[in-house]
């Protein structure tokens, strides 16, 4: 059983980690700005924000891994930039392995490249989020090398606005994008957090990037 923190943890992804990390029996911390509307039996939750300092490190303090989920929106806007920067100290001291959610804009459509994001052209609405993705590919890749982490990209249509069915099952690359026979790359949450509790349980992906879906 491992100490499990999930920052963001009763959001889209963050709390398909938390349901499924308790499913497996570890000792589940859930940290938000917002308590979930149905709990999950047996998981800690700590309601406040991580721009609070104090919230931030007891996400940390006494967990084996911690893993970041946060939505880059409302108060939270601008900011998650230095968030990342604050748990990266905090993790690399610790000596807490770090999980980050990331973007797939970052993903590249063939062993060669180009990236995803060099080929689309994102609605500016959307474009701090997806920069954001980019950011903190760049800040994980720039940490300590005494830190262990992953940083995970989904598919390229994951979100809770996207219909997608929970199969159990999941692929994964490291860099290129995933695609099925119809030519769609999606992930339901639930099915990418079999793949980050797969990831914390058996650590396959140190100090790097992996791709997943279906």
């Amino acid at each position: 059983m491992a100490r499990i923190s999930v920052i963001g943890g009763t959001g889209y992804a963050g709390s398909a980690v938390v349901r499924e990390a308790a499913k497996r029996g570890h000792a589940v911390t859930a940290v938000s700005r917002t308590a979930p509307e149905v709990p999950v039996p047996g998981v800690t939750y700590v309601t406040g924000s991580v721009l609070d300092a104090e919230v931030l490190r007891r996400a940390v303090d006494g967990a084996d891994a911690v893993f970041e989920a946060l939505s880059p929106r409302g108060d939270m806007a601008g900011k998650v930039e230095a968030v990342i920067a604050d748990l990266i100290a905090l993790a690399d001291t610790a000596g807490v392995r770090l999980g980050v959610l990331g973007g797939v804009s970052s993903v590249l459509v063939a062993p060669e490249g180009p990236r995803l994001f060099d080929l689309s052209e994102p609605p500016a609405e959307v474009l701090p989020e997806i920069q954001l993705g980019l950011d903190k590919l760049e800040a994980m890749k720039a940490a300590p090398e005494s830190l262990d982490w992953f940083y995970v990209s989904p598919a390229a249509e994951f979100g809770a606005w996207v219909p997608s069915t929970e199969t159990g099952q999941y692929r994964l690359s490291d860099d290129v994008l995933l695609k099925g026979p119809d030519g769609t790359s999606e992930i339901s949450a639930g099915d990418l957090a079999i793949a980050v509790v797969d990831e914390f349980e058996n650590p396959t992906h140190h100090r790097r990037r992996f791709h997943v879906a279906h």
